[in-house]
């Protein structure tokens, strides 16, 4: 199936590892330009070079999605280099495992400004590029938690829950412009961030890392974690013109692990 991204502009952000990168290497190897950012100027820089070599078009940005003027100078460097801009994938590193008594109004308005505002922000400032592009397509990456809280993750339970329903209302307000708005859900996906969770859960349960690794695959109907690829595949998919007639939708890359029927 041709996806229909050859030629097309994208920013991903938190592209260095994890499932920003994933985004960015699918979406680079369907044919599309690539603007990454993350933090880290090393590792952002060792991402653009690993789709450099593939011979993807990719520029790297060092970029704090926190920041306000930080985003604005990822998007300019972005239009000025590409010339336009077609999709954005939003995404950020995950706030402190806890319960809700672990955290104070700090804690919460970081957290707020990390996974909701960071999206906004991101949003916001793509919009007026798309617009002159005549449509685009946006992607949020929220958590399996918006759909079944996790344990221990009280932060990210209510805080990805408002990006969901942000999804959601651009999609309804922003159809008419040709600009689509999914989310993206990934369940356990052997990445950094939930390696370093699996970690925890080890230490509470008094296991070896591996053993705890094991329990979390069986409760997964495919059996296995996903890959950052299967991860990368599936939003790629989304942000494709052959994702043309999805908006408003929210898609589970999971394995099956969510019970919910909706």
């Amino acid at each position: 199936m041709d996806l229909g991204l050859t030629g097309k502009v994208a920013m991903v952000a938190g592209a260095s590892r994890g499932l920003g990168g994933a985004v960015a290497r699918a979406l680079a190897s369907e044919g599309a330009s690539v603007s990454i950012c993350s933090r880290d100027r090393a590792r952002i820089d060792e991402a653009a070079a690993a789709i450099d070599r593939d011979g993807g078009a990719v520029l790297a940005y060092t970029a704090d999605v926190r920041r306000p003027e930080a985003l604005e100078g990822w998007r300019d460097a972005t239009v000025g280099r590409f010339g336009r801009l077609d999709l954005l994938f939003t995404n950020s590193g995950g706030p402190p495992a806890g319960k809700f008594a672990d955290f104070d109004d700090a804690a919460w308005q970081q957290s707020f400004e990390l996974l909701v505002l960071s999206a906004v922000r991101m949003v916001r400032l793509a919009l007026p590029e798309m617009r002159k592009a005549g449509g685009g397509a946006i992607l949020l990456a929220t958590s399996s938690s918006v759909k079944e809280p996790i344990a221990n993750l009280t932060l990210s339970n209510v805080l990805r829950a408002s990006v969901a329903a942000l999804a959601k209302s651009l999609a309804l307000e922003l159809a008419s412009e040709r600009i689509r708005v999914n989310h993206i859900v990934p369940g356990r996906i052997a990445t950094d961030r939930v390696r370093e969770l699996d970690e925890g859960n080890a230490k509470k349960a008094g296991v070896p890392l591996e053993e705890q690794q094991k329990r979390a695959a069986a409760a997964i109907p495919l059996g296995r974690y996903g890959r950052p690829e299967d991860f990368g595949r599936a939003a790629a998919f989304l942000l494709s013109d052959a994702a043309s007639y999805l908006t408003g939708a929210t898609l589970q890359v999971d394995g099956g692990m969510i019970r919910s029927v909706l």
